[in-house]
């Protein structure tokens, strides 16, 4: 087995043409990898303080655990999927891909120090963009933002947004306020402004329990109940109108699935004709928005049975609502093979390349 492949298929026997891989991670290996790109001052109190890094990235990621890396990617030396050089080994070279969309969800969200979120932030974008983005013309990067601080996400999505290989600002799930809420319009705004792509991304912490009634005691409750909090946030969005006040905002739904997303559809249309004179900016059906505001990446693909897999995707109603992700170095047990098979042969060159050509403006 080489690692050009999934679940044993080789990329040849998956697919043969092109791939754009919209969701593959850079983690930083180490605080002292982020200290060229930091302040004397910040270096400074990390030093002091013996700071090694947000604690939310092992809460989301458990570092031994198959969902933080695929054996097949981790390497015996250093963190996983903390150089380029692991990933042009193990996904860019073996899957020839074209174009690859770089994120790096360090848990800047975690910490409560406004303005040491912000130098973290700064840092962070700065070094993906030095050692990742520079260094290989095929990448294009995710810039994160301090979560709590509408000001200052603005004010770095514009003092980096503008970079020609920086595609999108990554916003995690879990927040402390739903982003729809009219606190962030400064920050969808500014995504907004430089014509980048919102990227709704797994983690994130806040001050309440991660689900609706309280907390979970194991892990995989807390993961297998996350779709909860992506379908809080696709609602929030739509219902509070982001897409009127912000006609050219687009949204990229990453590690957070796809099946859910037809009955939530169906739910909200049905809720939205009893109660649309609650909500007068909604001028269609809220399905209709989703199709022309959302794409969602397929991993996890979450894809069941294939007769039940070709049912979400009909209900779907739209060849141009999935981008196919790798979301390297994490590992699912989902079969690529089988969901290229259910969908219509004209939708297929759409999930592996074109529809996150169009999205990011490749």
């Amino acid at each position: 087995m080489t690692t050009a492949t999934l679940e044993g298929t080789t990329r040849e026997q998956l697919w043969d043409g092109r791939v754009i891989d919209c969701d593959v991670h850079a983690n930083v290996p180490s605080i002292e990898a982020l200290f060229p790109y930091m302040d004397p001052l910040w270096v400074e109190w990390t030093t002091e303080r013996g700071w090694t890094g947000p604690a939310a990235v092992s809460m989301a990621y458990p570092p031994a655990s198959a969902r933080a890396c695929r054996e097949l990617w981790r390497p015996p030396d250093r963190p996983p999927a903390s150089s380029l050089e692991l990933l042009q080994e193990h996904i860019l070279e073996p899957w020839r891909t074209e174009r690859a969309v770089v994120s790096c969800y360090y848990g800047i969200d975690y910490l409560r120090h406004p303005d040491w979120a912000a130098a973290l932030a700064r840092a962070v974008n700065d070094w993906l963009v030095a050692e990742w983005l520079e260094r290989d013309p095929r990448l294009v990067g995710s810039l994160v933002v301090p979560a709590r601080d509408p000001a200052a996400m603005a004010a770095e999505i514009r003092r980096v947004g503008r970079h020609p290989q920086i595609v999108q600002v990554l916003l995690p799930v879990r927040n402390e306020r739903l982003w729809g809420q009219r606190v962030w319009h400064p920050v969808l705004a500014a995504i907004a402004e430089l014509d980048l792509v919102l990227g709704l991304h797994y983690g994130g912490t806040g001050e309440e329990a991660p689900s609706a009634t309280g907390w979970a005691s194991w892990y995989v409750e807390e993961y297998a109940a996350e779709w909860q909090s992506y379908a809080a946030q696709v609602t929030s969005l739509v219902a509070e109108g982001a897409f009127q006040r912000f006609p050219g905002l687009r949204v990229a739904v990453l590690e957070g699935g796809f099946t859910w997303v037809p009955a939530w559809c169906w739910r909200m249309n049905k809720e939205w004709k009893g109660l649309r004179r609650e909500v007068p900016w909604l001028d269609r059906p809220p399905l209709d928005i989703v199709r022309d505001h959302f794409r969602f990446s397929v991993a996890p693909a979450d894809i069941g049975p294939p007769e039940h897999l070709r049912r979400a995707i009909e209900w779907l109603e739209s060849d141009d609502a999935l981008m196919f992700a790798t979301d390297y170095p994490h590992e699912y047990q989902d079969d690529l093979g089988v969901l290229i098979e259910a969908l219509p042969e004209a939708a297929r060159p759409k999930l592996m390349s074109e529809s996150a050509r169009a999205w990011y403006r490749l």
